[in-house]
Formats: C-alpha cells, sequence, structure tokens
C-alpha cells in the first residue's frame, strides 16, 4: 500500500513539473488522487492467499490444488504461473508483501517444484 500511495503522490509531482498548461494540471491533480485512493483501498480490501507446497511438488492455494504450478524468480520478485481449464493465473509478490522469513520458506519449497535437468543439456 504504501508503494501505491508513493506512486500516486509521485504522479502528482510529475503533473506539477510537466509542461502541461496550469489549468489543465490542476484539474488532473484531483482526479489522480481520487484514482490513487482508489487503488489502494481496493488492494487494502483484498483478503490474504494461503499457499502450500507438498514435499511432494503438489502445491494448493487456498485449498484448491493447482495444476502445473510454476515459480519463477527475478531477484527479489517472486512469481507463480498455473493454469485453470483454459484459463492462466498469475501470483506476484514483492518484497514488500512477502516477509523474509516466507520468502526463504518459499525458496527451499521451491525446490520440490523444479524439475531436474535433462540428460541432454548437460554439458560432457
Amino acid at each position: 500500500m504504501s508503494l501505491l500511495a508513493a506512486l500516486t503522490v509521485c504522479a502528482c509531482l510529475s503533473l506539477l513539473l510537466s509542461e502541461m498548461p496550469v489549468v489543465l494540471v490542476w484539474l488532473a491533480t484531483p482526479s489522480v488522487l481520487l484514482l490513487g485512493a482508489r487503488m489502494i483501498l481496493a488492494e487494502s480490501r483484498r483478503p490474504g492467499r494461503e499457499l502450500v507446497i507438498d514435499a511432494g511438488g503438489g502445491v494448493c492455494l487456498d485449498g484448491h490444488r493447482l495444476d502445473g504450478p510454476r515459480l519463477h524468480w527475478r531477484g527479489p520478485i517472486v512469481r507463480l504461473d498455473w493454469r485453470e481449464g483454459r484459463r492462466r493465473h498469475t501470483l506476484l509478490w514483492w518484497p514488500d508483501t512477502l516477509p523474509a522469513a516466507a520468502r526463504r520458506e518459499l525458496r527451499l519449497a521451491s525446490a520440490a517444484l523444479t524439475p531436474p535437468p535433462r540428460a541432454e543439456t548437460v554439458a560432457p
């Protein structure tokens, strides 16, 4: 939430520092603040999710088993992809949404999801 608030403030400042006519800036700034507040409120009402990874590589999200889950690590950002029928779903964890202890636990549990490399991909 704090990042959304900071982005809202930065958006208002960028309007003020732009070369837009002053009248348009003062008309646009309240709408940017209103949209930012609306996004912050919507994110604060979103319920938490429960992710369980068992030792056999099975993944349950909020009590439902996921088909074909894959974890992607890009530095501190973690993405979980899975399919439900024909639809793809994604969850994204930023450093401010996942505490360090939970991030470490997720990294250790994700080893169960990673398939071993194929023999032909290994150099002789």
